[in-house]
């Protein structure tokens, strides 16, 4: 698709636009790699985050809203019942796209002495990527290898 025919196109409801409506913030996508790495208490986010009760509060909120994270009560003995919170399956679809984000800041954003984070394949050893892949026969493709057109849900600007 040439730029001329995608800036015709209307982008109300383009799917990349909707998801960062709803993950597209910086504090939901650092939630969303904790949850991914096993922090479910809302003081272990805050603390490990460094973000404000008040921002987390709503983010885990609308989070749970979009069904991306699920809250499990807990009680420590003597204190008041409180909830975890847990990646749902959509949630856990997400892996992937922090993976990617990861890969891209490893390559262009990385710390001098190394990963924070280790990640890798358990069986193998081997270090994990995302590549994007064709359906069908399972290569690896680049931009060049694909092309883009509108689809069904696509309309023209008004």
């Amino acid at each position: 698709m040439g730029a001329m025919e995608w800036l015709e196109a209307s982008t109300e409801n383009c799917t990349v636009q909707r998801t960062l409506d709803v993950v597209g913030e910086k504090w939901t996508l650092l939630i969303l790699r904790d949850a991914a790495n096993g922090v479910s208490r809302f003081d272990d986010f805050r603390r490990h985050i460094g973000l404000s009760e008040a921002v987390l509060s709503d983010r885990l909120r609308k989070l749970t809203a979009a069904g991306i994270l699920r809250t499990v009560p807990y009680q420590e003995p003597g204190s008041r019942s409180r909830n975890e919170y847990r990646l749902t399956r959509k949630g856990w679809d997400l892996w992937p796209v922090l993976i990617a984000l990861r890969q891209w800041g490893e390559t262009y954003a990385a710390d001098p002495e190394g990963p924070v984070l280790d990640i890798h394949h358990s069986a193998c050893g081997a270090p994990v990527r995302v590549v994007v892949e064709c359906a069908e026969d399972r290569a690896a493709l680049t931009p060049r290898d694909v092309t883009a057109r509108p689809g069904p849900g696509a309309h023209r600007r008004s």
